[in-house]
C-alpha cells in the first residue's frame, strides 16, 4: 500500500475507531427500556461501567455530571480512612481522676476523655466500667466530667436534614459517642393476645413510654410509614408516644431515636451501668478538658479501622462515617477536629494520589446531605485506584455482597449473580444511587456506578438490577 493510500485511509480508521468507542458507551437497550418503563428520562441518570484493567469505559453515560451520592459518599469516606489511617487504625476513650484513690474510694472527679471512637457502643462501655472497677475503683465523690475536646463543637442543628430530629440517623458528631446516642426501641405483637408491647433499650427510668398503636392483622409493609411517635421533654424526663397502627405479621422490629443530650445520654448510661456493676456515685455531670495534672486510670482500646469500616459500609451508618472523617481531620489537619479540616486532609489525598475531582463537594462524608456532589467518572476512578491499592481487601469486604448481607441481602436472591457483587447503595429523596464491583460469568471484575437525581429516582431500581445482569453477562 502506498503512503497516500495510507494516508487516505487514516481519517476512516480514526472514525471507526470513535464509532466503536461510542458504540461502547452507549447505554444497553435493556437498561433504556427499563428506564423508560419507570419514566425515569435518560438525563436524570448517569452510569460508568468499566472492567479492570481496560483502558475505556464500556458505558459512559452523562459521567461528568456532578450528581448527589447519597450514601454512595462514604466509598470515598471509608477508602481515605484505610488509607490515611490505616487498617490496624484504633480510636482510645481514656479515663483520668484528679483526686486519690484509697481502699476503693476515689476522693475526687472522674474524667472521661473521648477520641471519635465510632463504635463505643453499650457492650463497650460497660467494659470499659467494669475494668474500672476491676482497677481497684468503687466509689466515686466527685462528679464526672466528659471531655469532647476532641472535635470542635458540632453546629448542626439535629433534624435540619428531614425535620425528624429524633430519628438516631440525624445524630450529630462527638468526640465522646457513647452507643451512638441511641434508645432503641422493640415492639413485639403478641396475635394471641392481641396486645402490642414496647420497650427501651437502655432503659433509662427518666424515658416514659406512652403506646397509642392498634395492632392490625395486615401484611408486615412500610411498618414505619404506618406508626408516629411524638418526643416530649419534660424536665429530666422525656415521654415517647407511639400511635397508628402496627402489624402482628411484623412480629418484632426496632427504631432507633436520639432522645438526649449527647453528655445527658452518657451520664445517665454511667449511672446506671456503674451501679449494675456494685459500684457507688452520688455526683453531678459536668463537662471540660482534663487537667494536665490529672491521673490516667484506664485506656480503652476499640475494635481496628478495618472492622469499624465494615459496620459503616455494610449497614450505611451516617453517625460512624461522620466519626471517621472527623477523625481524618483530627489526625491529618490538628486537633480540635472539624469539618473544614477533614476536607483539606481529603483533598491533599485526592491530589496525592493524582485524583482530580474539582465538582467534588464534601459537607459530611455520610452521604446524608442535600449539597454533596461528586460524577459518577469521579466515582468510578476512586474505585479504580481503591482496586489497585493495598488496602482494597479491607474496602471490598466492608461493602454489602449482593443477595447475602447488609443493606443489598435481599437484592436479586433468585438471581444467577447473588454472591458475585460488593455493592454499597444511596437512597435520599431524589437519589438513588449504586456503586461497587462486579464479577461476571467469566470472571472478569467490573467496576459499575449508577447514579439517578430526579423525582423519580426511587424507581430506579429495577434498571440497577438489568444493569448488574447486563455486566454479568457481558460478552
Amino acid at each position: 500500500m502506498t503512503i497516500t493510500k495510507i494516508k487516505n485511509c487514516l481519517p476512516l480508521a480514526f472514525g471507526l475507531m470513535l464509532w466503536t468507542n461510542l458504540a461502547l458507551a452507549e447505554l444497553p437497550e435493556s437498561l433504556t427500556m427499563a428506564l423508560q418503563a419507570e419514566r425515569l428520562p435518560l438525563d436524570g441518570v448517569s452510569v460508568y461501567v468499566r472492567q479492570i484493567g481496560e483502558p475505556q469505559p464500556a458505558i459512559d453515560h452523562r459521567t461528568d455530571v456532578p450528581l448527589n451520592p447519597a450514601s454512595t459518599m462514604k466509598l470515598l469516606t471509608t477508602y481515605a480512612g484505610l488509607e490515611l489511617l490505616g487498617p490496624a487504625y484504633e480510636w482510645h476513650t481514656e479515663v483520668y481522676s484528679d483526686g486519690a484513690l484509697k481502699n476503693g474510694v476515689l476522693d475526687g472527679n472522674l474524667f472521661l476523655k473521648g477520641h471519635g471512637d465510632p463504635v463505643l457502643d453499650l457492650e463497650s462501655f460497660w467494659r470499659l466500667l467494669s475494668n474500672l472497677r476491676q482497677a481497684g475503683v468503687r466509689e466515686i465523690r466527685g462528679d464526672l466530667v466528659l471531655d469532647h475536646s476532641y472535635f470542635a463543637p458540632i453546629i448542626d442543628v439535629p433534624g435540619a436534614f428531614d425535620g425528624e430530629p429524633s430519628r438516631a440517623y440525624n445524630a450529630v458528631p462527638d468526640a465522646l459517642l457513647v452507643n451512638l446516642k441511641a434508645t432503641s426501641f422493640h415492639f413485639q405483637g403478641n396475635t394471641q393476645s392481641g396486645k402490642l408491647a414496647i420497650s427501651a433499650e437502655p432503659d433509662f427510668p427518666q424515658i416514659k413510654i406512652v403506646n397509642r398503636l392498634m395492632l392490625n392483622q395486615g401484611l408486615c409493609q412500610n411498618w414505619k410509614d404506618k406508626l408516629d411517635y411524638k418526643v416530649t421533654p419534660q424536665g429530666e424526663d422525656i415521654t415517647v408516644t407511639f400511635s397508628g397502627s402496627y402489624a402482628a405479621a411484623c412480629d418484632e422490629k426496632y427504631l432507633d431515636l436520639s432522645l438526649f443530650d449527647g453528655s445527658v445520654y452518657t451520664f445517665h448510661l454511667f449511672r446506671q451501668l456503674w451501679q449494675q456493676l456494685g459500684g457507688s456515685f452520688q455526683g453531678k455531670l459536668k463537662t471540660g478538658e482534663v487537667p494536665v495534672t490529672a491521673q490516667k486510670l484506664l485506656d480503652h482500646t476499640s475494635l481496628p479501622s478495618a472492622d469499624v469500616i465494615r459496620r459503616i459500609n455494610k449497614y450505611s451508618n451516617n453517625l460512624m462515617a461522620r466519626q471517621l472523617l472527623l477523625t481524618i481531620a483530627a489526625e491529618r489537619s490538628g486537633v480540635p477536629a472539624t469539618d473544614e479540616g477533614a476536607r483539606k486532609a481529603i483533598n491533599d489525598w485526592l491530589a496525592s494520589e493524582r485524583l482530580n475531582f474539582p465538582e467534588l463537594v464534601l459537607e459530611n462524608g455520610s452521604g446524608l446531605s442535600r449539597i454533596e456532589r461528586i460524577s459518577a467518572r469521579h466515582l468510578g476512578e476512586l474505585l479504580l485506584a481503591a482496586y489497585a491499592s493495598p488496602v482494597m481487601p479491607e474496602l471490598m469486604s466492608s461493602l454489602p455482597v449482593l443477595s447475602v448481607d447488609g443493606t443489598v441481602k435481599k437484592r436479586q436472591t433468585d438471581s444467577q449473580f447473588q454472591g458475585r457483587a460488593h455493592l454499597k447503595t444511596g437512597s435520599l429523596d431524589g437519589v438513588s444511587a449504586l456503586a461497587g464491583y462486579m464479577l461476571d460469568e467469566k470472571g472478569r471484575r467490573w467496576v459499575i456506578v449508577f447514579m439517578a437525581n430526579h423525582p423519580r429516582a426511587a424507581f430506579s431500581r429495577q434498571a440497577q438490577d438489568v444493569l448488574l445482569e447486563w455486566v454479568y453477562k457481558h460478552e
